[in-house]
């Protein structure tokens, strides 16, 4: 037996292992073209903010602080969703790969990401007292998967159903 063959980790493991240890520095080029960008966009809309950038897991993060008002968020991310979309166009236009990158701006994902965990795990112990499931409104799939989790914590599943952009949560009972 040649010890290719009695080795069990294929060409194809070695390949997914690859993928799930984290490119830092290819997430941190990522991020200095974002916020290139960005700081561009800002420039242009003639917008004070300090742009912050990090590596979170598998991701690139930049975060705009410093800056008032909201018509780069927008009514419910709608704005922040766009940009984010941009950004990442501009980052595969220089890189050639698919991005993840995530933009925040004004802390408004941090504060989302809150309220969406409380709103998981109320609506978790509504649907264990009720035993009944509950449909929630349509959210992008960065709320879903916050939600999701939070369901995921309390010991209860959910799904995600329906089209985009009217996609939802439903969380079912045990």
């Amino acid at each position: 037996m040649t010890e290719a063959e009695a080795s069990p980790v294929t060409e194809r493991d070695s390949v997914e292992e690859e993928r799930a240890i984290p490119d830092v520095a290819a997430l941190e080029q990522e991020g200095e073209i974002a916020a290139d960008y960005v700081e561009g966009l800002l420039d242009i809309a003639d917008l004070d903010g300090d742009i912050d950038m990090d590596v979170e897991g598998d991701r690139a993060v930049v975060s705009v602080v410093g800056i008032e008002g909201d018509e780069l968020v927008g009514k419910r991310g709608e704005v922040l969703e766009a940009l984010q979309e941009l950004t990442r166009l501009a980052v595969h236009r220089q890189t050639g790969e698919r991005s993840r990158l995530m933009l925040d701006i004004a802390g408004y994902r941090e504060r989302r990401r809150s309220e969406l965990t409380k709103l998981g795990t109320e609506v978790a112990e509504e649907v264990k007292r009720s035993g009944s499931s509950k449909p929630l409104q349509p959210m992008t799939p960065f709320e879903r998967k916050i939600v999701h989790d939070a369901v995921a914590a309390s010991g209860l599943r959910s799904e995600s159903e329906g089209e985009e952009p009217n996609r939802y949560v439903v969380v079912l009972p045990a």
